[in-house]
């Protein structure tokens, strides 16, 4: 369970009194005061403004705030969540963050809710007709949470029942959030845990490589939780530690390629974005393979990875394994994978997972005849015979849009990622780079490199609120470069100039670099 801790409440302190025996020449030794930890600096300084500026935060007279994590990133940079409750009933979208310096100085803010909550408590409609219409929108049910009433922030604010329905639908795996007006009875929002990825260790990618397990099981000793194994969720064992064929058909030969992108992409994480871990606290996510589909996807828990529709490869290529455990960071991170408007944050999910894989790529900078750096994705598997799913640099050569629209909440996800893929390349390369990348405005980009368009994304991320959307992550990306880039404007003016190279325009109060 995380920890909360409730904003305004009395704080309780002890205090340790050490006495230290004085040395025989009769000096008194003196133990320096500890260096407070800047997370607990961060937490206080935000707590304090919070509690000062309810109208900053849309704080109503029901609401309880809960500072719920501090994540520290780069330079210093902390990151405090919350959530609230409103007349003690959860709030979907009531979160937001304060950024604040290593000394405790409140930087920025980023809030989902656009105005605080007056809405009237009382449900019309029962929890079990909120059941059974929820149970509806699964055709194979295996399990279902009871219903929690809850306040969406949504405007003044809307009464709903939210229920997880887990089971299969369509012939996929599903973990469905559905919420019902608890007034109308109505389905008002669903959103699912299960992210579909679009249709002396021998690896089939990488060679022979070295992923360092345990002695005798596919898990790795020094990075927690990150191991592989099969269908069943059981990881795979063996007699020694050695791994794999080569092949593209044989399934410990797919957790090795599996293995050996996770690890890659967990220090990028760490050399490059200043990341503990894949969930931010020094923990990873299990990996399955032989799923028999042409796909991989992200469930909420772990990843799962099927095979080319040739049945000739694994679909365990290092842009595809980073695309889905990218899928893990983006809901371990504030804000979460839920919410959102229509498909919007659906489709910033899905190019934050084409954005991780990328630079998990380029972090690994591998050889032309294995996997080289590129903005294409999936390319090295083939999946259904028509080489990349995705190109992030011109995302219309492969039918998605490159430009954002007030369509992009109704597009289909995957093809919803084009726009924030864009603004990645361009914003890495610019737009006379290699590749070359057009813009939507007929302007000129100058790039900052990737490991920087890295850093202010992931920072961007940091920032993330349940209300997602390209308008916010223009915001929090221009405050990110200024922060990390103190002494400089120019990663700050690419930054803005990206966006508004994928038509997402200069936003109210966003700062001046």
């Amino acid at each position: 369970m995380r920890h909360q801790t409730a904003i305004g409440a009395a704080a309780l302190s002890a205090c340790l009194a050490v006495a230290l025996s004085a040395p025989a020449t009769g000096a008194t030794t003196r133990t320096a005061p500890a260096k407070p930890d800047p997370r607990t600096v961060a937490a206080g300084s935000a707590d304090r403004v919070v509690a000062a500026q309810p109208a900053t935060f849309k704080t109503a007279p029901e609401d309880k705030i809960y500072r719920t994590g501090v994540v520290s990133s780069l330079n210093g940079l902390q990151h405090v969540s919350y959530q609230r409750t409103h007349a003690g009933l959860p709030v979907f979208g009531g979160d937001f963050v304060v950024t604040t310096n290593a000394g405790g100085a409140v930087l920025s803010s980023s809030v989902s809710q656009t105005k605080a909550l007056e809405v009237d408590t009382t449900a019309k409609v029962s929890a079990a007709q909120a059941a059974k219409t929820s149970r509806a929108r699964v055709s194979k049910v295996e399990s279902a949470s009871a219903p929690q009433l809850t306040v969406m922030a949504e405007g003044a604010g809307r009464l709903a029942y939210e229920t997880v329905v887990s089971g299969v639908h369509k012939k996929a795996p599903t973990k469905l959030h559905v919420f019902v007006d608890a007034k109308s009875g109505k389905v008002v929002r669903t959103f699912d845990e299960v992210v579909d990825a679009a249709p002396d260790d021998r690896s089939f990618y990488h060679g022979t490589v070295d992923i360092s397990t345990a002695a005798t099981s596919m898990q790795d000793p020094t990075r927690s939780g990150l191991r592989c194994g099969g269908q069943d969720g059981q990881t795979f064992t063996g007699t020694d530690n050695v791994w794999g064929t080569g092949s593209g058909t044989n399934l410990e030969t797919a957790c090795v390629d599996a293995m050996y992108a996770a690890q890659k992409e967990w220090d990028m994480l760490k050399e490059w974005l200043g990341r503990n871990g894949m969930n931010g606290s020094g923990g990873g996510f299990p990996m399955r393979v032989g799923l028999n589909q042409a796909n991989a996807f992200w469930n909420g828990s772990y990843t799962n990875y099927g095979r080319n529709q040739a049945g000739t490869k694994q679909a365990t290529g290092m842009d595809v394994v980073g695309h889905e455990n990218g899928h893990g960071i983006f809901q371990n991170t504030p804000g979460g994978s839920s919410g959102g408007n229509g498909n919007e944050k659906g489709g910033m999910n899905e190019s934050a997972g084409d954005i991780f894989g990328t630079l998990v790529e380029f972090y690994a900078n591998e050889p032309a005849d294995l996997d080289p750096p590129d903005y294409l994705v999936g390319e090295e598997i083939d999946l259904v015979g028509s080489g990349p799913i995705r190109n992030m640099y011109n995302p219309s050569a492969l039918g998605d849009p490159n430009c954002y629209s007030s369509s992009i909440p109704r597009t289909e996800v995957h093809a919803a990622a084009g726009p924030q893929n864009h603004w990645f390349v361009l914003l890495a390369v610019g737009s006379n780079g290699s590749p070359s990348s057009p813009t939507c405005n007929n302007s000129t980009v100058t790039g900052i490199g990737i490991q920087k368009a890295g850093k202010v994304f992931m920072e961007g991320l940091n920032r993330k609120t349940t209300a997602w959307s390209h308008a916010a992550a223009r915001t929090a990306t221009v405050n990110a470069a200024k922060q990390l880039f103190p002494g400089s404007t120019a990663e700050c003016e690419s930054v803005k100039a990206a966006w508004s190279a994928v038509t997402v325009p200069a936003q109210s109060g966003e700062p001046a670099c």
